[in-house]
């Protein structure tokens, strides 16, 4: 799931668009294809490559990443869970299981975005969910 530039600044900006793309389809319920077209419009360029990797990923395999989430999120079921908060997670999981970023690094990514644009409280709760899925990967620390 590398991306052709494959610096951090890009990557973080990719998993970003990938986050609110994947939160605007949860909330909204409009076709994806529909959401890209639109943000590369506003943008006035491509959906950088590594963010339509994640969404594709998190669209292949969402009943299994929310079956882990259901699973890791102690007395919360998926669907309480905020959809920026879920998209977050959903992303987590995904780069988690890539070889490419490291786990602390995909933790870190998504407990950064979880502060952006949730709050202090979501980046705490993506922070525990995600370093308990990397440890039951043997990829935590």
């Amino acid at each position: 799931m590398a991306d052709a530039a494959g610096d951090d600044g890009s990557r973080r900006q990719a998993r970003r668009a990938a986050v609110l793309l994947l939160y605007q389809e949860d909330l909204t319920g409009h076709p994806m294809a529909d959401i890209v077209a639109r943000h590369e419009t506003d943008a006035g360029r491509p959906l950088p490559a590594y963010a339509g990797g994640l969404i594709a990923a998190v669209h292949a395999r969402r009943d299994a990443l929310d079956g882990e989430i259901d699973d890791l999120a102690e007395g919360w079921s998926v669907e309480r869970i905020a959809p920026v908060e879920r998209a977050v997670l959903r992303v987590g999981l995904v780069e988690l299981d890539a070889d490419d970023p490291p786990a602390a690094v995909a933790i870190a990514e998504a407990v950064a975005l979880a502060g952006r644009y949730a709050s202090p409280e979501a980046a705490t709760f993506v922070n525990g969910i995600l370093g308990a899925a990397a440890r039951r990967r043997g990829t935590g620390r």
